[in-house]
């Protein structure tokens, strides 16, 4: 990848998850996630009232899929961004919502009306 593709791709994340309160990049959409993580994301995001989430397929552009990585500097897909900060991973969503910590963090942004 050029080095002006990937300032593209870099502004592309940059700017979608500071334009939206919640942004999940995964593989697949919501209504079809395409692996177990990107599933259980949602599942998570669904079981604490998630109204307002934009999600980001990145089997669509290889591109994105690794300038996400590169961006908030973590290996795997998927990734949560809550008010333009990087949340985490599967695991950090499971270990949130079990600790009633994922909730508060979600309604502070209003994605959970």
């Amino acid at each position: 990848m050029t080095e002006a593709a990937q300032s593209e791709v870099l502004n592309f994340i940059r700017e979608t998850v500071t334009s939206h309160p919640v942004v999940l990049f995964m593989k697949g959409t919501a209504q079809f996630p395409q692996c177990g993580f990107s599933a259980r994301a949602i599942q998570i995001l669904k079981e604490v009232g998630v109204t307002k989430l934009v999600t980001v397929n990145v089997l669509e552009d290889a591109e994105v899929r690794q300038g996400v990585k590169d961006y908030a500097n973590w290996p795997t897909i998927p990734q949560l961004y809550v008010s333009g900060e990087f949340i985490g991973g599967t695991d950090i969503l499971n270990e949130m919502h079990a600790n009633n910590e994922l909730a508060p963090v979600l309604k502070e942004a209003g994605a959970i009306e």
